[in-house]
């Protein structure tokens, strides 16, 4: 089964906004002070951003080069 280049796109954006999201879950858990076991929220929100942001370009720059070839 094909993926379109505009679901790929749709995709990527989706993955890119999740990692963001992530993110932000990262950065929170890292800047709370008292709550007990932020370290490893922070450090699994972190690479979470980090696999899904990546997952999200790729699928981006993917539909992109299917578009120009």
């Amino acid at each position: 089964m094909r993926i379109s280049t505009d679901d790929q796109k749709a995709i990527g954006l989706i993955l890119i906004c999740v990692g963001f999201l992530f993110f932000l879950i990262g950065l929170a858990a890292h800047l709370k002070e008292s709550f007990q076991s932020r370290a490893e929220i922070s450090t699994v929100g972190f690479t979470a951003a980090a696999i899904a942001a990546a997952l999200g370009i790729v699928f981006v720059l993917s539909s992109l080069r299917k578009k120009q070839g």
